[in-house]
């Protein structure tokens, strides 16, 4: 599947920097395979689209605060850390190894000391560096507490919120909030599962009012989130590992759903990668409880077992989070509805608009 299939041309203007003042004040573009519409609506129109009776699975992941701005020990000389993923942990949780991207004025080499906090509260010293990564080094660091109290704590105190880079700004107290779904539960990302950020405490309430399941899996939105597909063919992209768990209620209400012949219906890609990755081999239609690591790329030719119907947001152009938005509802059918949503001036990517296709394509459309 060649990558150029999925490109288009985004003006600037168009990339939402900021939230809507509403968290489900934002509109949403309806594409509805079934009979190639596209309509105007807003993701407060969600519950009511959503038939009566549907189960909806949201992914709980938590953001975690992983952006650390610190400064070299040895020269003051100024760095970015991203903490990607957690390595390792002594007892008590005062000393831990993170997998993290760095970034400074000057490599970070092996051995080099980060200080971060008043008081220097938090040090980050690198024990491995991957010297054949491209842009931002890649790295192994050992965080550790100064005064031998738990991380958890300080990180959330320290930490900034890794909003992605094209949103082209500092954090800030109205991020700490918004690049956060109200029902975040678990921490483990370094990025928002973004089509969850619309959905508000009363449109739950609307659901649970039309008879609508909601279930929860959870899917640690990870680096791979900001990988640019660097090849031509789709195919020898190295997709990246995810961590997901499947709980084993959700996956009775899957069961349950296909009894009473109701959809099942994903917000955002990442419920699409955790549920197609947990699909039952045995049983079409049905998932499989657990958890573990996706490396699941979905792309056209994808045959969905697992979900029905899909929220998601505008995604970048090029990427494999739109080849799966493309296989789930037809390539030329979604680029169509993204040329109209650029015409229209819908707002792009993480803080922007959404989209509801209410049935997957049956047809390579």
């Amino acid at each position: 599947m060649r990558v150029d299939l999925f490109d288009y041309d985004l003006p600037d203007a168009a990339i939402a920097r900021r939230p809507t003042a509403a968290r489900d004040g934002a509109r949403m573009l309806v594409v509805d395979p079934r009979t190639d519409a596209l309509e105007d609506r807003g993701v407060a129109d969600l519950p009511d689209l959503v038939p009566e009776g549907a189960l909806v699975v949201v992914n709980d992941t938590r953001v975690r605060r992983a952006r650390l701005l610190g400064r070299k020990r040895d020269t003051a000389g100024r760095v970015e850390l991203l903490l990607v993923r957690r390595i390792a942990s002594s007892e008590g949780g005062a000393r831990e190894v993170w997998e993290a991207l760095g970034r400074a004025s000057k490599p970070l080499r092996e051995g080099t000391v980060v200080l971060v906090g008043e008081g220097d509260a938090l040090s980050a010293r690198v024990v491995a560096r991957d010297a054949e990564a491209p842009g931002a080094a890649r790295l192994q660091v050992e965080v550790t507490s100064r005064d031998g109290g738990p991380l958890e704590p300080l990180l959330e105190a320290l930490g900034h919120v890794p909003l992605p880079p094209y949103v082209d700004r500092e954090d800030d107290a109205d991020d700490a909030e918004r690049y956060q779904t109200v029902y975040a539960r678990r921490a483990g990302a370094i990025a928002a599962p973004t089509a969850g950020l619309h959905l508000t405490d009363a449109a739950f309430a609307r659901f649970e009012a039309r008879r609508i399941a909601v279930a929860r899996v959870t899917l640690h939105v990870g680096l791979g989130t900001f990988q640019p597909v660097a090849v031509d063919d789709l195919d020898r992209h190295p997709m990246h590992s995810e961590w997901y768990e499947v709980p084993a209620e959700t996956a009775a209400a899957v069961a349950a759903a296909r009894e009473r012949g109701a959809p099942v219906v994903a917000v955002g890609t990442t419920v699409v990668r955790a549920l197609e990755s947990a699909a039952d081999p045995s049983a079409s239609g049905r998932v499989l409880a657990g958890q573990g690591e996706t490396r699941l790329l979905i792309q056209p030719g994808h045959r969905f077992s697992a979900v029905d119907a899909l929220m998601t947001n505008f995604h970048l152009p090029r990427s494999t989070l739109l080849a799966l938005v493309s296989a789930f509802a037809g390539r030329e059918r979604v680029a169509r509805a993204y040329a109209q949503a650029i015409a229209r001036g819908y707002r792009f990517y993480s803080y922007g608009d959404a989209m509801w296709i209410p049935s997957r394509a049956t047809e390579a459309a």
